[in-house]
């Protein structure tokens, strides 16, 4: 009988953005660690780095990969510039970099500014909180036994709190969502011409109702994160003034959207995958103490920000690749948490994982995730409310549910089906 294997096609015959990639990028991920850790993608000239090892290298040298991404994304690097897109950002704000995409010295500043808004008194004084945004969301549907958790619950919760946290109205939710989507279409790098567009006008609309609640809370100070960083006291960095519209836009886009959708994401991917995996979910409910190594194990197995850019500043080496001033490298965190160097068994879900925390999922270095703790109260409140509140947690639907959204440097499932014993 004839052997009718095809061979694989060789990495640089494969198109590392093609949809089928995309949505599940795990085997490719694992070719790269084992073919090229460190791999020049000749179709495109990006670099990728996709090891453990590897990305604590990069990490650990900011001032040689610089974090000074952002005028690659605005003037789209990578796809085609559109004059009509940037006219229309033009009519903006124009803002600046501040945290995600700047380095030391501007990076430190601005992220110490940022950080008294999200200090650790005030996110642990949210707890109770938080749980009762959890049972009152649950209160609204657990007598219907089924619904899409991922828009029904898990992404409530985190918009809610940082609502709650900014300082504007819950009412407005529905349009900080569609912001926020906007905001991480415009990082993906697969939206198409229409849809940048489209996510171009959304930034400026995002500006003029923000410098709205700018404008009112200077009038009018308040107990909550804009007007804390409306009226920050910049004398301690040498400066009298204090920030303005393109530094305080940058920052609130950027709590924005690391505040809700990277936690949105996970919540749902810690049921989904506790649902998979009946054997762990019978772990958790047998010993409850687990539910802290259960999110940083689901934040493993997902990374929500499964990619990062970086820029080399300087000739270098990663690895034993050359690499060029100016050359985009793209950290790929999906594949490091997933590096059997590194995570044993690391394909398979774990809720007593012992290294569980060792994980890439809110960056390494500098740039660690500035949301990281305030995520994590958040999903160690409501994951335990689920579990408790929804018995016999299933799926209402077939793997064929299980989409997960193209986008480059995000990972999140677009929705998940879930049903439940009825009270």
């Amino acid at each position: 009988m004839a052997d009718t294997h095809t061979a694989p096609k060789p990495l640089n015959e494969l198109n590392a953005f093609a949809p089928e990639i995309l949505a599940n990028p795990y085997p490719f991920y694992a070719r790269l660690r084992d073919e090229a850790p460190v791999y020049r993608d000749p179709n495109t000239g990006l670099v990728y780095v996709s090891t453990y090892e590897r990305i604590i290298e990069v990490n650990s040298q900011p001032r040689v990969f610089s974090n000074k991404f952002g005028e690659q994304l605005r003037t789209g690097a990578g796809f085609q510039v559109d004059p009509q897109e940037q006219e229309i950002l033009r009519s903006g704000v124009q803002i600046v970099d501040t945290m995600l995409t700047a380095d030391p010295p501007q990076h430190t500043r601005y992220r110490k500014l940022a950080m008294k808004a999200f200090t650790m008194k005030r996110v642990d004084g949210m707890a109770e909180y938080i749980g009762k945004v959890c049972n009152e969301l649950i209160d609204g549907f657990i007598d219907q036994g089924e619904c899409e958790f991922k828009s029904t619950f898990a992404a409530h919760v985190p918009m809610i709190v940082i609502a709650d946290a900014l300082g504007v109205p819950r009412e407005d939710m529905p349009i900080f969502r569609t912001w926020s989507d906007a905001f991480i279409d415009q990082l993906g790098g697969v939206a198409s011409l229409e849809r940048r567009r489209e996510c171009a006008q959304l930034v400026v609309d995002f500006q003029n109702y923000f410098i709205e609640k700018i404008e009112e809370k200077r009038r009018n100070p308040t107990e909550d994160v804009i007007s804390d960083l409306v009226h920050a006291d910049l004398a301690e960095e040498g400066d009298t003034r204090k920030m303005e519209y393109p530094e305080l836009l940058s920052i609130m886009q950027q709590l924005l959207v690391a505040g809700n959708e990277t936690t949105a994401h996970t919540i749902a991917a810690a049921v989904m995958y506790l649902i998979a995996n009946p054997e762990e979910m019978a772990k958790l409910k047998a010993d409850p103490s687990l539910y802290p190594n259960l999110v940083e194990e689901s934040l493993r197995m997902l990374s929500p920000t499964n990619n990062m850019w970086r820029v080399v500043k300087e000739v270098t080496k990663i690895g034993d690749l050359p690499v060029k001033k100016n050359d985009l490298v793209l950290l790929r965190y999906g594949s490091a948490n997933r590096d059997a160097a590194k995570f044993s068994d690391a394909e398979n879900f774990h809720v007593d994982r012992e290294n569980a925390k060792e994980h890439l999922a809110f960056g390494a270095g500098i740039h660690h995730c500035i949301g990281a703790y305030l995520a994590r109260k958040e999903m160690n409140a409501a994951l335990p409310i689920v579990i408790g509140r929804l018995p016999n947690l299933r799926f209402a639907r077939g793997a064929d549910s299980f989409r997960f959204a193209p986008n480059i440097l995000m990972r999140g499932l677009q929705e998940l089906h879930v049903a439940w014993d009825k009270p």
